[in-house]
């Protein structure tokens, strides 16, 4: 199975930081964000990886290379300007299989969900997509999506308490068959087929971050040095 690390957003919110560095390779304990995921895919197995880059992106590819320092094989799909999650995955597709992980380049997690084999079943069960969700953190209370039983749903009863997409999921390539080649926002496809009960989900119950902003970079810092 090969994996997909989405690092082409701008990363405004970690300003000045992401002046001169693509969001990906502002460092957390003196290594760059986007290497603890390839190292993290790598232990699992996963040498087969793809990179999507817009902004700064041939400081990402001069840092990186071919992956051998890492012992991976990486690919890179190149975007002019950001396409969004949904774009950005879409352009990648060639250089994807059938079934592929994706994770956000802009969060940090202890290790990577166990659970991975469980997700694959349910995308060949004829699942389109399959999530982790996280407990809400401060920034995010409401969430995103509801757990049911192993599926999503984008909205609930009253007194239903919604989790947060964690950036980490399975997905099918037919989920992206009748998309454009755009620039276009995941969430409404995601939505669009949770109403059809074919998108499952699991709740990682592990460290999680959101490495969306300079603040947040410190204190998983300060965390990690504890």
């Amino acid at each position: 199975m090969k994996a997909m690390i989405l690092a082409a957003g701008r990363g405004e919110r970690l300003r000045p930081l992401t002046d001169t560095l693509p969001k990906p390779l502002v460092s957390v304990l003196g290594k760059p964000l986007i290497v603890y995921h390839i190292e993290r895919l790598a232990s699992i197995g996963i040498k087969d990886i793809v990179i999507n880059h817009a902004w700064l992106g041939e400081k990402l590819v001069e840092y990186l290379g071919d992956g051998s320092q890492f012992a991976v094989k990486l690919h890179y799909s190149a975007e002019e300007s950001a396409l969004e999650t949904g774009g950005g995955i879409k352009r990648a597709l060639p250089l994807l299989g059938d079934v592929f992980l994706v994770i956000n380049g802009d969060v940090f997690m202890d290790y990577l969900p166990v659970d991975i084999d469980e997700g694959l079943s349910q995308i060949e069960s004829g699942k389109l997509a399959h999530l982790w969700l996280v407990d809400n953190p401060v920034q995010h209370p409401n969430g995103d999506f509801l757990l049911r039983d192993g599926l999503l749903a984008s909205h609930g009863d009253v007194g239903e308490s919604a989790l947060t997409f964690s950036g980490v999921g399975l997905y099918h390539r037919s989920l992206f068959e009748e998309t454009a080649e755009a620039c276009f926002p995941l969430a409404p496809l995601l939505k669009n087929h949770m109403r059809k009960n074919a998108i499952s989900g699991s709740h990682f119950k592990g460290y999680w971050c959101d490495v969306g902003t300079v603040s947040r970079l410190e204190a998983l810092e300060l965390r990690l040095k504890n």
